[in-house]
């Protein structure tokens, strides 16, 4: 036999024993890790996943909320785990695409130490106004700032957060003044709008809505790639002439540990397929709560992140942001 032929035979000799693996998994209870506390949006949608998965598994899937530090406590506990595919991550887009460039030093690297398996779903993002705001387009609203400095104030959750990064993002390609206001979660900041507390945030269409339609907020641009069907009359950032400083829709995705083998990846990702083809699953757990549903491919997945974490990066670096 040739040595060529010999190095080919002992590589795929090699290999049999990882897609066996992928064959069997999973092999042990299943942790589903979430950076958050009990009750928000992906916690709920971890707790759902993990029903659907552990019917087809065979094998209990547990979900752990470990919140705290912005999201890094879980993260971290996700990264040491074994590279097995028996400890996962769901987490949204702060933890891979903002964290990064929020933190001088991180305790994870996300591009090394944690293998995208899929975005889930996405949740378009909406500039909205207190109707007290006569400006009824972003552009309008520039022109408001700047004929009036420092009379406009703006809800956030944070330094670094979505609505953070496009009113600073604004701030600095305009040279107006627009204060922040930070509130303790974007329900807060949407209340803070809806009483006049204050007059702008970004907000998740779920929360925004209904106010929308009742008249009790207006909307001004959407932070999506089309134009949402509900409300086809407002314009996306990039229409509006913002699309350099759009932070883009939040998003939800699933992650395992750096270094499992690529086939229980592609087996998790197939897996997580078969969910959400599920029609059922999507009308209830997907389009019914808002959100807009993805569930793309880990390659998919990976050049996606790619994208974001550049476009944040430019604008955490635009507006100077740093985590608290």
């Amino acid at each position: 036999m040739s040595s060529k032929y010999l190095k080919r035979l002992a590589a795929a000799l090699c290999v049999l024993p990882v897609f066996a693996g992928a064959q069997s998994f999973p092999t042990q209870n299943i942790r589903i890790v979430v950076p958050f506390a009990p009750g928000g949006g992906i916690d709920a949608m971890a707790r759902v996943l993990a029903e659907r998965l552990q019917q087809k598994w065979g094998k209990p899937v547990i979900v752990e909320n470990k919140p705290g530090a912005s999201t890094i406590i879980g993260t971290v506990a996700v990264t040491k785990a074994q590279a097995d595919g028996h400890t996962l991550l769901l987490t949204s887009e702060a933890t891979v695409t903002s964290n990064p460039f929020l933190f001088d030093k991180l305790p994870y690297d996300p591009t090394r130490e944690l293998v995208p398996i899929s975005e889930l779903v996405s949740l378009p993002q909406m500039v909205v106004a207190n109707p007290s705001v006569s400006s009824s387009s972003l552009k309008e609203l520039v022109t408001l700032a700047r004929a009036r400095p420092d009379s406009l104030s703006y809800a956030t959750y944070g330094s670094g957060s979505l609505p953070h990064l496009l009113f600073e993002g604004i701030n600095a390609r305009y040279g107006v003044r627009m204060t922040q206001i930070p509130y303790k979660g974007i329900t807060p900041a949407v209340t803070a709008v809806l009483s006049g507390e204050v007059q702008l945030t970004l907000a998740g269409v779920p929360s925004a809505l209904g106010h929308i339609r009742a008249g009790k907020l207006k909307a001004l641009a959407i932070a999506r790639r089309e134009r949402l069907p509900e409300l086809p009359q407002v314009p996306t950032l990039a229409e509006a002439g913002f699309g350099d400083i759009d932070p883009h829709e939040s998003w939800f995705g699933l992650f395992v540990t750096g270094g499992t083998p690529a086939p229980i990846v592609q087996k998790i990702a197939r897996d997580v397929a078969a969910v959400a083809a599920d029609p059922d699953f999507r009308e209830r757990y997907v389009t019914a709560r808002g959100f807009d549903a993805v569930f793309s491919t880990p390659d998919a997945f990976s050049r996606f992140i790619q994208a974001d974490r550049s476009q944040k990066q430019r604008l955490i670096r635009l507006t100077g942001a740093k985590a608290e």
